[in-house]
Parts: C-alpha cells; sequence; structure tokens
C-alpha cells in the first residue's frame, strides 16, 4: 500500500495492519480450517465403523448414546475453543464442571432429605447456582490471567489443582449420588426422536457461534488472540476482553457440570478426568488455532461429533480403550500435518501476487 498519510501515522498503520491480519484470518479459518475437512472425517468415520460393524453401530441405541455422551464433551470442548481463541488455555473446565455437578447434587440431597416435593420444586434454582459456581471459576481465572498477568496455561493449572482439591475435599473422594428427578428426566428425554440434551448442546453451539462471530466482543475476542499488541493499540481493552472470555468459559463450564448430572445423577471429583486433553484435541481438530485468532465452532461440533464416532466404531469392534487414545492421536497429527502442507502452498502462492504489488 503506498499511502503517504497512512505510514506516516504509526496507529493508523496498526489499524491497517489489524484490518489485514483480520482479513487473512478470516480467508484462514475459511479456506483452510475445516468445516469441510470435519464434514469429511465424520463421514469416513461414519461408514468405515458401519461397514465393519453394521448390526452393533448402526444399531438405534447406539446411535442415541453417541448423541447423549457428545453434549458435555462438546461444551467442554467449545469452552476450550474460546480461550485457545485469545492464544490461551483453559486446563481447569472439567474440574469446574465438576464443582458444578457436586454443588447441585449436595444441596438437592440436603434439600430432599427433609422435603422431597420442595427440592423438585427448586430445581431451576439448583441449575442457577451451578451455573453460577461455574462463572465464579471462571472469574478466577479471568482476574489471574486479566489482572495479574500469569500465563493461562500455568493459571488455569493451578485453578484446576485447586477446584479439583476443593471437590475432593468436599465429597471425601466418594461418589454423590442424587439430583432432581426432572432435571435427570430432561437427560433421558428426547425431541423427535433426537436426545434433548442433543438439542441443547446444538442451541448452546449456535449461541457460541454468534457470540464469536456477529458481536462486538466476539471481534475483539479473534483479533485479540491474532494480534494483541496490534489489538491493544487499536482501543481494545485486553483485560476486558480477557475477562470476558474466561468468564464465558467459566459459564459453560458450569453447563456441562448440569450436562454431567443431567446425564447420570451422580458426580465426583474424579469424573471425565480423560475430558481434559479430549478437549483439547477436538478444538484443534475443529479448526482452532492453538496460538489463538481464529476457530469456528461448526467445526468443534462435528470434531466431537467424529470423535464419538470413533469411540463408538471401536468399542463395536471391541478394540481398547489405549487403541483408541492412539487413534486420537494420529488423527491429531495427520490433520495438523495437511494444515501445514495446505498452509504453506497457500503462501508460496500469493507470494508473486503480494511481491507485485510492493513494486507497483
Amino acid at each position: 500500500m503506498n499511502d503517504s498519510s497512512t505510514s506516516s501515522n504509526p496507529l493508523k498503520r496498526i489499524n491497517a495492519q489489524v484490518g489485514d491480519r483480520y482479513a487473512e484470518m478470516v480467508s484462514r479459518v475459511h479456506v483452510n480450517r475445516g468445516s469441510g475437512r470435519m464434514m469429511l472425517l465424520v463421514v469416513v468415520a461414519f461408514a468405515v465403523f458401519a461397514a465393519l460393524k453394521p448390526q452393533v453401530f448402526l444399531n438405534p441405541l447406539n446411535m442415541q448414546n453417541i448423541a447423549i455422551a457428545s453434549p458435555e464433551i462438546g461444551v467442554i470442548a467449545i469452552a476450550m475453543m474460546l480461550a485457545m481463541l485469545t492464544g490461551g488455555i483453559d486446563l481447569s473446565l472439567v474440574s469446574i464442571a465438576n464443582l458444578s455437578a457436586i454443588t447441585i447434587s449436595t444441596l438437592y440431597t440436603s434439600i430432599a432429605a427433609g422435603d422431597p416435593t420442595r427440592a423438585e420444586q427448586l430445581m431451576p434454582v439448583l441449575i442457577l447456582i451451578g451455573l453460577v459456581v461455574g462463572l465464579v471459576g471462571g472469574a478466577i481465572n479471568g482476574l489471574l490471567v486479566s489482572r495479574v498477568g500469569i500465563t493461562p496455561i500455568l493459571a488455569t493449572l493451578g485453578t484446576m489443582q485447586i477446584y479439583n482439591g476443593i471437590a475432593v475435599a468436599w465429597t471425601g473422594g466418594r461418589t454423590l449420588y442424587g439430583s432432581p428427578d426432572s432435571l435427570t428426566a430432561i437427560g433421558h428425554a428426547t425431541v423427535g426422536g433426537v436426545p434433548m440434551l442433543f438439542v441443547v448442546f446444538v442451541v448452546i453451539a449456535i449461541a457460541v457461534g454468534v457470540l464469536v462471530s456477529r458481536t462486538p466482543l466476539g471481534l475483539k475476542i479473534q483479533l485479540q488472540g491474532a494480534n494483541p499488541v496490534a489489538a491493544r493499540y487499536s482501543g481494545i481493552n485486553s483485560r476486558r476482553v480477557l475477562m470476558s472470555t474466561y468468564l464465558v468459559a467459566g459459564l459453560l463450564g458450569g453447563v456441562a457440570g448440569i450436562l454431567f448430572i443431567a446425564r447420570n445423577p451422580t458426580a465426583s471429583a474424579d469424573y471425565g478426568a480423560s475430558y481434559v486433553l479430549l478437549v483439547i484435541v477436538i478444538a484443534v481438530l475443529g479448526g482452532t488455532n492453538p496460538a489463538g485468532g481464529f476457530a469456528t465452532v461448526f467445526g468443534v461440533v462435528l470434531a466431537t461429533l467424529t470423535l464419538q464416532i470413533v469411540a463408538s466404531g471401536f468399542t463395536a469392534v471391541r478394540l481398547s480403550s489405549y487403541q483408541y487414545a492412539m487413534a486420537q492421536g494420529v488423527i491429531l497429527i495427520l490433520v495438523m500435518v495437511a494444515d501445514q502442507v495446505t498452509w504453506r502452498r497457500r503462501r508460496i502462492a500469493r507470494r508473486p501476487a503480494s511481491t507485485a504489488a510492493v513494486q507497483a
């Protein structure tokens, strides 16, 4: 660009760089990161296991189990995507979800011991308290990252240990039993044959997708992850953006805790221990840049379904959980290698045009 007024004004130049970076980011999201890629993986995984074990894999009960198991993992993966979109990470999400579930179960059993009817009537209040637990957990993470300035991976690693320790001390390491019957009924209900939990998952995914792509906060989150320095010089309040991001992530963690207890009326400190790494894999597979700046909610949803289909398929063909873990790693590596190769080719293809524009 040969604009003397822009080149002479540092702020305008930085704003132009932000705009260029955002355009590049959007292009990379749509061209290279892929919802199309994940859609292909979903179809391929489904077709492979349907061909290997059609009677088991295509059983309607198995299909329903996939739809029921996906939401709790998918919601946490979407929360992880938001944190990674800013260039950070949130390792405490599963612990927040467990704290939310434990809080609901404890309060419900305490009230139900004296008045079961009253306990059922208070179900909306219990759900609200579970969400508040998620918000508090997210607020603590946000303060540590945005105000204190601790690196996100270290801040959330520390809070993960704290939240998990609180849960263990709270429960004494035991599994708690009990949740409102109406909440459990929602967890087992269907709408047109589709589990209600999956419907909730889709609604949450749409809401977060709108937040990321259609709101000023979403744009700021993306710019914060793409180039924090340029974002700051463009007038974006990085502290406020980070705080808002971790608050939303914590809220989604609270929602996941409610889904935990809706699916199975129990709560424990170690539920979903394997989810921490799994949701990172899902977020990256879904098109989230680990360095921040771009992500697709639809890609994360498809990645969640892909890994659930693979998990169900491995069970159908009687392969072990260790082999499933290896499959996760293989899929992640292959997708990342394909991403890097494609991205490098596109950069090389753009260089002649960029050089010509500079010379002009």
